[in-house]
């Protein structure tokens, strides 16, 4: 047992530093097998591998390989048999891996502290996001208005200051603007342009996003960036109060981060 220690620690070690620089691995452990159950590796978005491994260099290298495929799937956790993705490897092909997502806390920024805003902000701490709300009216965000735990309140001095901030580096990061103007959503948007976070997307008619979407793409700012901004913002639920849009915004948030598809999940039946 002694003996296992250090690797135990190195592994923890490499978990504690993807979570620390908002990086995401895989974690594949062997469940089922001839030998090694309970074998762990750690594979890192560079290639890299932690841990001691499943004592088989081509087994381990296999499960590398595999380890981008899980991560585009977006689930948390998925058990694969050895046969389904390294069925040369005849000696352990009804092995069984099971492959968890290392990724940090989800994160969600919400720039505009109106109606729809606070709803979006109250709506996505119920659901385990880390949230935080920012608004350069201080009143807007007191906590006596905020009676949930887990949203962050910034009173921002400016826009582009408090929502470079908050965003960071942008991994595991959604932002949702829903300010209250042209000028406010300019000035959000280029910002978090610049973090590329996971998914942003800024409330508004066609026109009003297509005037701030024009303005940006005159700064000289990639055309294919810009498409990625969700404009208008959120699944078309026909959302009218603002509660119901904070929902639609949510929806998609999550649609993104887990890889769904937004449509009616009776779809299947009527086809």
């Amino acid at each position: 047992m002694d003996s296992d220690r250090p690797v135990s620690a190195n592994l923890t070690k490499a978990i504690a530093r993807v979570l620390q620089q908002r990086a995401v691995a895989a974690l594949a452990t062997l469940v089922e097998a001839p030998r090694g159950v309970g074998a762990k590796v750690l594979i890192e978005e560079t290639g890299a591998r932690r841990g001691a491994g499943t004592g088989d260099r081509r087994l381990d290298e296999a499960i590398a390989a595999h380890a981008p495929a899980f991560l585009a799937l977006r689930t948390e956790a998925r058990t694969f048999k050895v046969e389904e993705f390294a069925p040369e490897l005849e000696r352990w092909r009804s092995a069984r891996v099971l492959f968890e997502r290392i990724e940090p806390e989800p994160r969600v920024v919400v720039c505009g502290a109106g109606h729809v805003g606070a709803a979006l902000a109250c709506l996505a701490s119920v659901v385990g996001y880390r949230v935080t709300l920012i608004d350069d009216r201080a009143d807007f965000v007191t906590p006596a208005h905020f009676h949930e735990t887990g949203i962050t309140l910034i009173a921002a001095k400016t826009w582009g200051e408090a929502v470079r901030e908050a965003v960071g580096q942008g991994r595991g990061c959604s932002v949702a603007i829903v300010t209250r103007g042209h000028k406010e959503d300019e000035e959000c948007l280029r910002v978090v342009l610049e973090a590329r976070p996971d998914y942003v997307g800024m409330i508004g008619s066609r026109r009003r996003t297509n005037i701030v979407l024009g303005r940006l793409r005159e700064l000289g700012i990639d055309e294919a960036i810009l498409r990625e901004v969700r404009a208008p913002i959120g699944l078309d639920i026909g959302a009218v109060a603002p509660e119901e849009v904070a929902l639609a915004i949510l929806a998609e948030i999550v649609a993104v981060r887990r890889g769904g598809a937004g449509a009616p999940l009776s779809t299947w039946r009527r086809s």
